[in-house]
């Protein structure tokens, strides 16, 4: 597997304060990986890095090129949509399907009309009289017709509703995603995408707590809802975080083996939401 972004020792301050202390992290060709921590936590800093928005120390390769002195290179197969939509609010929406048909070279113009076709969105319509729902479509719209090689994406549905943001992922994953582009998303709203990640990066305080696929979280990670009268039992094994609700008390173990917490109750996968929250409390005490 191809690695798209490689990262060892990066490091950005700001006075005192540390915003990446150290990190090191790959992410491969063909995956969706999720870069999950608090606000606060390093996360925007290091996208920022990866796409050479900021000086950073230490090791950073993004498809092979260095983010802060080959920026306008590499934004040539780079993707990228903010939390806060940046299309110019005067321009039209057919004039800046033209902008892009011009000054992009890898803008392919019929997927963006198609995209747009199954949208409510006018092409006369000024970005201004658009809802932030229809801004969000129209800039992904622009997006999924560039052939970039990475997209990533920081806090993309903020202020969509359900079915906006359901409909958001829904597109990336059958009309954009096809096992070779690389997706690198940051949330607040987990659950959302859980079940769409095959990466998970937990990041707290500038640190990486846990860099692991799915798969490799899923084998390791144990969500134990045990029965009151074991739940003492269950606690002799180690448990790394406990809660209780509903009459049961809910424990995430990291590496016992299902066998030996079988007897206390029911057995499954933490949400990744709360494996964060998990390792993050555990990383502060």
């Amino acid at each position: 597997m191809t690695d798209l972004i490689e990262a060892r020792g990066l490091s950005r301050s700001f006075g005192a304060t540390r915003a990446l202390d150290g990190v090191s992290f790959k992410v491969g060709e063909g995956r969706i990986v999720g870069l999950i921590g608090p606000n606060g936590a390093g996360k925007t800093t290091a996208l920022k890095a990866i796409l050479g928005l900021c000086r950073y120390e230490g090791e950073l390769k993004v498809l092979g090129r260095d983010p802060y002195r080959e920026r306008h290179d590499l934004m040539q197969d780079v993707c990228f949509i903010a939390d806060v939509a940046v299309l110019p609010r005067w321009m039209r929406v057919d004039q800046l399907v033209d902008f892009m048909t011009h000054t992009h070279p890898h803008f392919r113009r019929d997927v963006c009309d198609d995209f747009l076709k199954r949208t409510d969105i006018k092409r006369t319509s000024r970005v201004r009289q658009l809802s932030k729902g229809m801004i969000t479509q129209l800039h992904l719209s622009l997006v999924m017709a560039i052939d970039a090689r990475l997209l990533v994406l920081d806090e993309p549905t903020l202020g969509l509703d359900i079915l906006m943001r359901k409909q958001f992922y829904d597109t990336l994953l059958n009309d954009y995603f096809d096992g070779q582009r690389t997706i690198l998303v940051t949330t607040h709203q987990v659950e959302e995408v859980q079940n769409l990640l095959t990466d998970l990066l937990l990041i707290d305080r500038g640190r990486i707590l846990l860099d692991a696929s799915m798969e490799a979280v899923n084998s390791r990670f144990l969500h134990l809802e045990a029965r009151p009268d074991r739940a003492q039992e269950a606690r002799g094994l180690g448990p790394i975080a406990e809660r209780k609700g509903l009459g049961r008390v809910h424990m995430i173990f990291d590496g016992v083996e299902a066998a030996r917490l079988a007897p206390f109750g029911e057995l499954g996968s933490p949400s990744v939401a709360d494996l964060f929250v998990a390792m993050m409390e555990g990383d502060r005490t």
